[in-house]
C-alpha cells in the first residue's frame, strides 16, 4: 500500500490538475461568447448568399454555357473532402466526430469507384487522417498562429481550391465541419460546394415572382459562385470555432468534476 506520504502527493498532483483544468474551462466559456456571436451573425448571409445563388442557378436555361464551377466537370469520379478541424486538442470528442464524417464519406466514395483527396484545414484533423491517407492528402492548411479568424483567411483557401479545379484535380468538392448547436452539442456536417446544391431545387422563392437579371445570369454567377465559395468557408470556420470552445468548455468541465472526485476517494483513503 502507498504511504501517507504518497497519498498527500497523489493528492496535491490531484489538485493542480483540476486547477488547470478548471482555468481552462473558464478561458473556453469566455472565448465562446465571442466565437458563438459571431458564428450566428454569418448565418443569414451565408444563407441568403445560398438562396440567391440557388434562384439564378434556376433562371439559367443552359447549364451547359453556365460556369464550371456551378455545372461541373461533367464527371464525378474525383472527390475533393475539404475537412476543418481544431489546431488543439483537450475538447473531448470534437475533432475526431468530423474526422469520423471524413472517413466514412470517404470510404462509401472508394466503395463506388471512385477516387478521393483531401484538403485538411487544421492541424488535428491532418494528424489523425494522414495514418491512413497520407497519399490522398494534397494540401494542408494550419491556422495555428491565427489569433482572431478573418475572411482573407478563408478566401486563401478558396483560391487554393479554385486553382485545383481549375487544374482538373477533383470533380467535386465537399466540405466537412462541425456546427454549433449549443454547448453541449456540435453535429458534424458535410456541404457539397463544388457544384453546388442548392436547398429547395423548384420554383422561385417570394410565390413565384419571376426575375430579370441585368446583367446577365452567366456573368452573375462568374462573379458570386467564387465568392460564394469564400463565404462558405468562412462560415465553416467560425462554426468549427464555436464548436470547439463549446467542446472544450464541457470537456475541461467534466475532467474538473472527476478530478474532484478523484480527490474525495484519495483523501477517504
Amino acid at each position: 500500500m502507498p504511504s501517507l506520504k504518497d497519498m498527500r502527493v497523489r493528492i496535491a498532483a490531484t489538485k493542480a490538475t483540476q486547477k488547470i483544468t478548471k482555468a481552462m474551462q473558464m478561458v473556453a466559456a469566455s472565448k465562446l461568447r465571442r466565437a458563438q456571436a459571431t458564428a450566428e451573425a454569418a448565418r443569414p448571409y451565408a444563407e441568403h448568399m445560398g438562396k440567391v445563388l440557388g434562384n439564378i442557378a434556376r433562371a439559367v436555361g443552359d447549364l451547359g454555357a453556365a460556369p464550371r464551377l456551378l455545372s461541373g466537370t461533367g464527371s464525378d469520379n474525383v472527390h475533393l473532402l475539404v475537412v476543418c478541424t481544431a489546431e488543439r486538442g483537450l475538447c473531448g470528442p470534437f475533432n475526431s466526430a468530423i474526422v469520423r464524417l471524413a472517413r466514412e464519406r470517404a470510404n462509401a466514395l472508394v466503395a463506388q469507384g471512385k477516387d478521393v483527396k483531401f484538403f485538411c484545414v487544421g492541424r488535428k484533423g491532418y494528424e489523425q487522417l494522414r495514418r491512413q491517407y497520407e497519399r490522398q492528402i494534397i494540401d494542408h492548411i494550419e491556422l495555428r498562429a491565427v489569433r482572431t479568424l478573418a475572411f482573407e483567411h478563408a478566401e486563401n483557401i478558396a483560391d487554393k481550391i479554385l486553382r485545383l479545379y481549375d487544374a482538373g484535380a477533383f470533380d467535386v468538392c465537399t466540405l466537412i465541419f462541425s456546427r454549433f448547436k449549443s454547448v453541449m452539442a456540435q453535429i458534424p456536417t458535410a456541404q457539397q460546394m463544388i457544384p453546388p446544391e442548392f436547398e429547395g431545387a423548384g420554383g422561385n422563392d417570394a410565390g413565384g415572382a419571376v426575375y430579370e437579371y441585368e446583367p446577365d445570369e452567366d456573368e452573375i454567377l462568374a462573379e458570386l459562385l467564387p465568392r460564394n465559395l469564400a463565404v462558405q468557408i468562412y462560415r465553416a470556420l467560425l462554426e468549427n470555432a464555436a464548436s470547439f470552445y463549446g467542446a472544450q468548455m464541457t470537456a475541461m468541465d467534466n475532467a474538473t468534476r472527476n478530478a474532484g472526485d478523484m480527490i474525495r476517494k484519495q483523501t477517504l483513503s
